[in-house]
């Protein structure tokens, strides 16, 4: 069985002392939680959050990293930064970085390569915008997103990857993929990975579903059986979080 695995991206929400604040609320509410749980805060916030959650199994996520240990990339963070301070996983090739900062399938590949090297676990985003879903080529072009960003990435690898499956069409917009869509897409993406590494990895591989995840929604999508957790937005920096993550 695979341990579901449950991400809050908080995108450019909470300063240092706002993610005390709420780390302070959601710490009792997801205690003891049968997923793993990962809060992926902006990076500013990392060093309090890593801090404030020391001694628990809590993990904290980047939500985006350069493909480059070091060097003039001003503004970029790195990999071995990352790991410095305390991160655990990278959330790479979000569609919002895709679409507000030229993000390319072949730089995801850079920064996955880049992530494994340093131990990071990269949360891997794919996802098809209303018009591509609307024309049918959903699948195809998911697949293509994958098949790049898993260039050069060995089975051993693959197994620790996480894959977060975003309609673009469902993100931020309160509207949620039917579980049937949802689970058709997961599906098609373990279905990739077993052509790519085989049944084994296929089998192991963690895929996430995002766009609009809410209590009430969360136990029927994580009750598909090619989905094992989610990519959570807006409703990852409420007290609501501690629902979604218990779910049953």
């Amino acid at each position: 069985m695979r341990k579901k695995i449950i991400a809050g991206n908080w995108k450019m929400n909470m300063t240092p002392n706002e993610t005390l604040k709420l780390i302070g609320t959601l710490k009792p509410l997801v205690s003891g939680a049968g997923a793993d749980v990962v809060f992926c805060v902006p990076a500013i916030d990392i060093p309090a959050a890593v801090n404030a959650t020391k001694d628990t199994d809590i993990a904290i996520g980047a939500q985006n990293m350069y493909h480059a240990d070091s060097g003039a990339f001003t503004g970029e963070i790195s990999a071995p930064m990352l790991t410095d301070a305390g991160v655990r996983y990278v959330i790479i090739g979000h569609s919002e970085r895709r679409e507000y900062f030229a993000e390319t399938n072949e730089g995801v590949n850079k920064k996955v390569l880049k992530a494994l090297e340093f131990g990071l676990v990269p949360i891997v985003c794919c996802g098809e915008t209303l018009t591509q879903r609307e024309q049918g080529v959903t699948i195809d072009f998911v697949r293509q997103q994958l098949k790049i960003a898993f260039l050069g990435v060995d089975a051993k690898a693959a197994k620790g990857v996480v894959i977060a499956y975003e309609p673009i069409w469902a993100i931020g917009t309160g509207k949620v993929a039917t579980c049937e869509q949802a689970q058709a897409v997961c599906g098609a993406i373990r279905a990739l990975i077993a052509e790519l590494y085989g049944p084994d990895t296929a089998a192991a591989i963690r895929i996430q579903y995002g766009g609009s995840v809410t209590a009430d929604s969360a136990a029927e999508l994580f009750g598909q059986p090619d989905i094992d957790g989610g990519l959570v937005g807006g409703a990852s920096l409420k007290a609501d979080f501690g629902n979604i993550v218990n779910y049953k």
